[in-house]
């Protein structure tokens, strides 16, 4: 999956009759942080896809105009953690189902780097850290607050980040308690190097293609 943000975006109508013209699998948000801001997310099991089609899309007259904010650019791969009672569903169809979602549109998005010190964690020690970590989201997920997508980008984000993390919901307030929620872990107060930069936007156009 691959989130590429841009200014100047003045007609939101024109970029999603480009994206339906297309024909790819994609969302495009609003953001709620710039009036003339959007994302666009995109996803395909062959990385040549954003060489190729997400490439070719942007170099439209819809586009090609508007100014990419290259801090918001994230790129990452779905991953697994040995415990998937489905495996191709995780790893294919699951986070394309969380994103476009018709009654999940608010999204958070935003990298991750921990502090080396983790990696050098036994794993008997990585393993409770990460299960507080994850008993919060799925406290959320299961109470339907909010979907979680996890894209590992270990060598393919250029600030060396280790994570690409999308938030989706009904409602934005409950991302942001999530996030402050899980500050408390040991995970972010002790091991978490940097977050950030966030992107906040709205679904205007889903497309699971």
């Amino acid at each position: 999956m691959q989130l590429l943000a841009f200014g100047g975006a003045t007609d939101t109508a024109k970029l999603i009759r480009a994206l339906e013209a297309a024909h790819i699998p994609g969302v495009l948000y609003e953001d709620i942080n710039d009036p003339h801001g959007v994302a666009l997310l995109t996803w395909s099991d062959n990385p040549e896809f954003f060489l190729s089609c997400t490439r070719r899309l942007l170099s439209t007259p819809a586009f090609a105009g508007l100014t990419q904010k290259l801090e918001y650019s994230m790129l990452g791969r779905t991953y697994s953690i040995g415990h998937e009672p489905n495996l191709e569903d995780w790893l294919i169809e699951r986070s394309k189902r969380s994103v476009t979602d018709p009654e999940y549109s608010w999204a958070v998005w935003y990298p991750l780097r921990r502090k080396g010190e983790f990696s050098a964690l036994p794993m008997e020690e990585q393993r409770p850290i990460l299960q507080e970590h994850g008993k919060i989201g799925h406290a959320f997920g299961d109470a339907g607050h909010a979907h979680d997508v996890r894209l590992a980008c270990h060598g393919m984000d250029k600030n060396d980040n280790d994570f690409v993390i999308g938030l989706i919901g009904r409602e934005l307030y409950p991302l942001s308690k999530c996030i402050e929620s899980m500050r408390r872990t040991k995970q972010t107060s002790l091991y978490m190097e940097k977050m950030g930069p966030f992107f906040v936007g709205k679904a205007v156009w889903q497309n699971q293609g």
